[in-house]
This record gives structure tokens, sequence and C-alpha cells, in this order.
């Protein structure tokens, strides 16, 4: 039963025009040594993301907190993605163009393309549902790791405000000065 749901998910997901990122794509942007302290109040590295956070819920994003940015740093970037999703990674939420002075990023992000209150930082198309903002955790089943990669970039992104993940690595190449990421998890046990 659990197959064949998985099949016609598949299916639609296919039908609708969806785009699966391989297991590959986490290496499509060479990453530099992870060199940024990337941290939450809401959640420790590896533990589990709240529900407020989620698709559960209030659906909004974390606070994170950036540490020690290179003085060469111009902008930062965020990407998140499921990495458990069954056929690939799935992303979340894309924003970049994000001036270094923010070096805590607040929770609840409004859900714009430009957003003001971040020096008019810009959301791209994410992967969940083609939107312009963050979308939680909500795994079909099971519980799934959620990995939030931050990138200090020597550059403001010259990137159209529909532009999807793959457009957003593509500018980033050759421009990343840090990384860090931070990983949370989400989901429900099997009993």
């Amino acid at each position: 039963m659990l197959i064949a749901l998985l099949i016609l998910v598949l299916l639609a997901l296919i039908l609708t025009g969806f785009v699966f990122y391989s297991k590959k794509s986490l290496k499509d942007v060479i990453h530099p040594e992870e060199n940024l302290t990337v941290t939450s109040t809401a959640f420790a590295e590896g533990s589990m993301i709240p529900v407020q956070y989620t698709g559960k819920a209030e659906n909004i994003n974390p606070p994170l907190d950036l540490g020690n940015l290179s003085p060469q740093s111009k902008t930062i970037a965020i990407v998140m993605d499921d990495i458990d999703f069954p056929v690939g990674i799935y992303n979340h939420w894309i924003i970049w163009n994000i001036p270094v002075a923010y070096t805590s990023i607040p929770e609840g992000i409004p859900h714009d393309q430009v957003i003001v209150s971040l020096g008019n930082a810009i959301q791209g198309k994410s992967q969940y549902g083609g939107k312009h903002y963050y979308r939680g955790p909500l795994p079909p089943f099971g519980v799934h790791r959620y990995v939030f990669k931050v990138y200090v970039l020597d550059t403001v992104l010259e990137l159209d405000q529909n532009a999807g993940k793959i457009e957003l690595q593509k500018a980033m190449d050759g421009h990343i000065l840090q990384y860090g990421t931070l990983m949370g998890k989400f989901g429900q046990e099997r009993k």
C-alpha cells in the first residue's frame, strides 16, 4: 500500500513538471571548507526542528546566526534542502543578496520576493510548490534531515527573482568566500 502511494505521488510530481535534484547536486557548487559558524536559537545541530518552523504549524523560517564573516564579504545566500527525500534532494527555500550587515537572520521572514527588512534580499523560487518563500519541513513519512546551507559571497548576485536553486548555484560559483551548514530533523519515528 505504501509503495503504491509513493508511486502515485511520484507520477503526480512528474506530470506537474517537478524537477528532482540528484544526491550528486549536493556537490554541484564547490564548497570550501566549512569555515562559517551557523547556529540557531531554535534548535541545535542535528536536533529536532521545533514544529512552528514546519509545514505542520506556522511554516516560518527559524532564526539563524552567523559568525566569523570574512572582511571581503558582500552578501549572504541561504539554501534549505530536505536531503532525505526518497528520489533526491528536495529544495524548500532559497534567498540571496542578504547584506553582510545582517549576521542574525530573523525568524518569520515575510512571504515576499523582495525582503525590504533584509536590505532588499531576494527569495527565489523553491522547488516546494514553486513559491518565493520558506516552506518548512513536512516529510510524507519518517524523519528527514533538513540542511540550511549558508554561503558568504564576494558579490551582489544579478539574478532574476524567478531563479531557482540551480540558477543560484551557477551564479554563486567562483564567488563563495565562506560556507557553513546547520542541520535539523523533522518527522515522525516509526512505531
